[in-house]
């Protein structure tokens, strides 16, 4: 993990916040009445995990479509397979909050085979595979915990 760039480690970390906040608002009856109070029912769980999940998962489709135009063979395979998580998230997402929930977990497990993909082709940097590894770990457990818990 030490030859990701700060930046991406940062920012990172820090877009794991809303799925801890998810996870917070779930398990802590204070903060579920404070964020309702404040900011409204779409900050809480399982609201703020579907709908900042989905968004990431979708803009991690574009990310892989920047890998796919490093690729010089097979183009049109990598160009196709990036856009998976965003028809995931547009065909899978949004009939109801647990099987939502179970979708993009399911989503970003397949994401990160994705990422392998990309990684073994030499189209992502080295040190993206466990960096992914590490957020994917994260985000699938509090998406567990949301809806399992």
């Amino acid at each position: 993990m030490r030859a990701v760039p700060l930046a991406v480690m940062l920012l990172g970390l820090s877009g794991l916040l809303p799925f801890f906040w998810g996870v917070a608002t779930f398990v802590s009856p204070t903060a579920f009445d404070l964020t309702m109070s404040i900011l409204g029912p779409r900050f809480v769980a399982p609201f703020v995990l579907l709908s900042y999940g989905s968004i990431i998962l979708a803009f991690m489709a574009g990310v892989l479509w920047g890998f796919a135009t490093r690729a010089q063979h097979s183009v049109w395979v990598f160009y196709a397979v990036s856009v998976i998580p965003a028809l995931w998230v547009f065909f899978l997402i949004g009939d109801g909050p647990t099987s939502s929930a179970i979708y993009l977990g399911l989503g970003f497990i397949g994401l990160l085979g994705l990422d392998w993909l990309f990684c073994h082709h030499k189209l992502a940097p080295m040190w993206w595979l466990p960096f992914r590894v590490m957020l994917t770990v994260a985000v699938v457990t509090s998406l567990a915990v949301v809806t399992f818990g």
